[in-house]
């Protein structure tokens, strides 16, 4: 009989061939560099074969066949956490473990009240929840390290399967003293001229914000983000920078009505003149043995959505794209 490949050598190789990168998918597969490359070089002397090009210096290159041998290995390893999914989704919905990736500018402020909903509704659900950036969500999701996700869309969610729970509006928030203050609503075409507080790199929301500003010109006459931008790590900082006075910024209704603003110096205003709001929903991968359950999960999660104010009822634009 010829000897089958691990599942961890299986996770490994996937690994290597979705991140291209030695220490980036050691970190996504929790080992150190020198085991994951092991690891590899172990799998290539089981199965006699080459499935990297060593001879390139430090880049990743697979071979055809080992590029192969992955694409082979993610339908693998597919299907072998697929038999045990079946025998948990067969013995009662919704039991057992689930792993649940969601982004920082979400998690804060919906987790506690799903947890409760959760526990209420499927009490023998085993929940662990990881904080994330969509990007490194996304590829831990692909590599079968997460089961589903909370993300904010549109997204680059290419390979999985999405549904909606609902849309969450953007509003610019300042200082009591800012000129925008006095305002009922803040037209888009009038953040160019101001300094921005935004999220940094890898995090949606950042695109969210300058898809916004492009809807408007800026102070010279074309598109792009304002001249001066300061950059936030959380929405707690931001609102800190924000009250601060180093600028204005873009942030969720769903962070404001969870109270991210309360004791600030802050007003929050609705945006008007294009669409501003992102949409809150849930990724899976393609065909799992669990769709049944996530499809239940959209339901119970979507009658966690905050009521539409007035602004939101009547919009009918595209989201703003992130």
């Amino acid at each position: 009989m010829l000897p089958l490949p691990s599942a961890q050598q299986l996770r490994y190789l996937i690994a290597l061939s979705e991140l291209r990168h030695f220490g980036r998918a050691a970190a996504a597969c929790a080992v150190t560099q020198s085991t994951l490359s092991a690891g590899i070089m172990a799998l290539e002397r089981q199965l006699d074969a080459t499935l990297l090009d060593r001879a390139v210096g430090k880049k990743v290159v697979f071979t055809p066949l080992g590029h192969e041998i992955a694409l082979k290995a993610r339908q693998a390893l597919a299907a072998l956490e697929a038999v045990p999914q079946m025998a948990a989704a067969a013995r009662a919905p919704l039991t057992g473990p689930m792993r649940l990736g969601i982004i920082p500018t979400i998690g804060p402020f919906f987790i506690p009240q799903a947890v409760v909903t959760l526990r209420e509704h499927f009490p023998h659900l085993l929940l662990s929840i990881t904080e994330d950036t969509t990007e490194h969500l996304l590829e831990k999701l692909a590599l079968g390290q997460l089961d589903m996700l909370i993300l904010a869309m549109p997204c680059l969610c290419d390979g999985t399967e999405t549904r909606p729970l609902w849309q969450d509006p953007f509003r610019v928030i300042m200082p009591q003293n800012h000129p925008f203050a006095a305002m009922k609503t803040v037209p888009v075409e009038r953040l160019s001229e101001q300094s921005l507080v935004m999220m940094e790199d890898g995090h949606c929301l950042r695109e969210q914000t300058l898809s916004i500003c492009r809807q408007g010109p800026n102070r010279n006459g074309s598109e792009g983000e304002s001249d001066t931008t300061f950059t936030a790590m959380s929405l707690h900082s931001m609102a800190e920078m924000v009250e601060l006075g180093l600028g204005i910024a873009i942030m969720p209704a769903l962070a404001i009505d969870a109270g991210v603003l309360e004791g600030r110096q802050i007003v929050a205003r609705p945006l008007t003149g294009g669409p501003a709001w992102r949409t809150i929903g849930l990724a899976w991968r393609p065909r799992s043995p669990r769709t049944p359950d996530f499809q239940t999960l959209t339901s119970t999660l979507a009658t966690l959505a905050p009521a539409p104010g007035p602004t939101e009822r009547t919009r009918h634009d595209s989201p703003a794209q992130g």
